[in-house]
């Protein structure tokens, strides 16, 4: 359910002779803000290659020289017998080595598409080929208060406002958890609460994690009783386990290793983030960066379908960048941008279900800078056939901050960028010839033409937050930024949206079994707002 685009018009615009329409400007703007879209087909990308089909194919064949020859360490017991069983070795540095031919053979048999549930219709996201759809992301620790704009600790709380913030902005189809509930510093109470979090802020599809194997059970009982019975969350799994199991360079992190392989046999779509840094823990070539990271990625599919042959998996080939002069993390270069790409490039290669990470701005406020910084990596990424783009939206910071009015400015750059991804449709009826004529030989103009009313909410965007006004116009209405515009949006929704997720009953259920943290009353408006309702 990528982009989502108005109704076509009805052909009627209260036309008068001449081409002019009565109702004017306003008018109509008002009719663009109270439609709801509707969902339609998510735009396929693909068009932007960085890399040419020779530069493909010497990655993928250093890649798979990689792990034949420096192989990965620290494979955890289970997942290192079972691949010793199917021809790999341990090398000298006791390093697991993988045999090209049975990573190509764990290619080949690797899920191709699967479907991220939502609990409300028209929610689901089909991941397969080369379409493209928006997430959320980040796990930042601080947030920039919309009130004081200055930043603090995030919290759980901030996490639920971010879930149901998402829940209302078109363009972002999976809510991916966003902030650190930094008040809670047991892990088992972190996992339960992040993921109660997401499920009660939002119906979309979302991304959750554990800290430790023992917590995934406890997790498919949340979402099973939250679906009306054990077993519905294998049936319409609506959440990714998002898993770190690689350590770069060339390393599986235990803990999570075991994580990514209980979560998958729970029947949760295994998502692996391989996040190495290049010129940090990634050569600083940029070549030399994605032969690593797709050499990382093919060991985290090779750990999952070695022992849950098939299962859905998203390769998460999420190449980073340091700033070489500090050696910081720097999300939002060119660097970043032409390196996912490549990676989205890459994985679409092997036709596999893929993600990658953009959006990522190292600006602290919504400004210029984030701006051009999101909007470059953000459409390079889609365009380039990124089935999953994550961080895409809310960051800031270099993903240590989170920013409220930022995710209502992004989704509208969202809605742009999709509507770039997807193109121009050129067919006999979108070449005009017809309507060329009658406008020439008509009233000289296209503004009042049936093509025109019929076109103008399905193959055009427009802003809400951004300004197409007048100088004169926009003095008139005193003078709005873009992020007082949005600010002003973020309050309404958080005051307003309240979505009712989870029946009462299943919620009191929960509360009694699960160690939740976020108060019934930060769920609902405030009593003064319930009044004015």
């Amino acid at each position: 359910m990528a982009t989502h685009v108005g109704q076509a018009g009805n052909g009627t615009d209260g036309r008068q002779s001449g081409g002019r329409r009565s109702g004017g400007r306003s008018a109509r703007v008002r009719a663009r803000d109270d439609h709801t879209p509707t969902s339609g087909p998510p735009p396929v990308g693909g068009r932007y290659r960085p890399l040419s089909e020779a530069e493909v194919l010497k990655i993928h064949r250093a890649a798979l020289d990689v792990l034949a020859r420096i192989g990965m360490a620290d494979p955890i017991p289970e997942f290192r017998d079972a691949a010793l069983e199917k021809g790999c070795r341990l090398n000298e540095h006791g390093r697991l080595c993988f045999p090209a031919a049975l990573i190509e053979d764990l290619v080949a048999g690797a899920a191709r598409s699967f479907v991220l549930h939502g609990r409300a219709p028209g929610r689901d996201v089909e991941i397969s080929g080369e379409s493209v759809h928006f997430a959320t992301g980040g796990m930042a620790v601080k947030v920039l208060d919309p009130e004081t704009g200055r930043y603090r600790p995030s919290s759980l709380k901030d996490l639920y406002d971010c879930a149901r913030l998402v829940d209302t902005l078109e363009n972002l189809q999976v809510f991916n958890r966003t902030v650190v509930a930094s008040e809670i510093a047991d892990l088992y109470a972190f996992d339960m609460n992040v993921a109660y979090a997401c499920i009660a802020g939002t119906t979309k599809p979302i991304g959750t994690g554990f800290s430790e194997p023992e917590h995934v059970v406890d997790g498919v009982a949340m979402f099973d009783a939250v679906l009306g019975g054990e077993g519905r969350f294998r049936a319409r799994p609506f959440s990714t386990a998002n898993c770190c199991a690689i350590v770069p360079p060339l390393r599986f992190g235990s803990e999570n290793s075991a994580v990514a392989i209980e979560a998958a046999r729970a029947g949760f779509p295994v998502k692996v983030a391989i996040a190495a840094q290049a010129g940090a823990t990634a050569p600083a070539a940029l070549a030399g960066t994605l032969v690593q990271t797709v050499a990382e990625m093919l060991a985290s599919l090779a750990l999952v379908n070695l022992l849950v042959p098939g299962h859905p998996f998203l390769c998460g080939n999420w190449p980073f960048v340091s700033d070489l002069r500090t050696g910081s993390f720097s999300g939002g270069g060119g660097e970043e941008a032409v390196l996912n790409a490549a990676s989205a490039q890459i994985t679409n290669f092997y036709d596999l279900p893929n993600s990658v990470a953009a959006g990522m701005t190292d600006s602290k406020v919504p400004d210029n800078q984030a701006g051009y910084e999101k909007g470059m990596t953000n459409l390079l990424a889609g365009l380039a056939g990124a089935n999953l783009v994550y961080e895409s939206a809310g960051m800031t910071a270099s993903l240590l901050g989170c920013s409220l009015e930022s995710y209502v400015i992004d989704n509208e750059m969202l809605g742009a960028a999709l509507r770039a991804i997807r193109g121009i449709e050129v067919s006999d009826e979108t070449l005009s010839l017809d309507v060329i004529e009658e406008a020439v030989l008509g009233p000289g103009h296209y503004l009042g033409h049936p093509q025109t009313l019929a076109l103008m909410e399905s193959e055009y965007v427009y802003p809400r937050v951004g300004d197409r006004a007048s100088p004169d116009e926009w003095e008139a209405d005193g003078a709005p930024s873009i992020r007082e515009r949005a600010r002003a949006r973020v309050t309404e929704v958080l005051e307003s949206h309240y979505p009712a997720t989870i029946d009462p009953v299943v919620d009191a259920e929960l509360r009694a079994r699960f160690p939740i943290q976020l108060p019934v009353e930060d769920m609902r408006p405030s009593p003064a707002v319930r009044k004015t309702a």
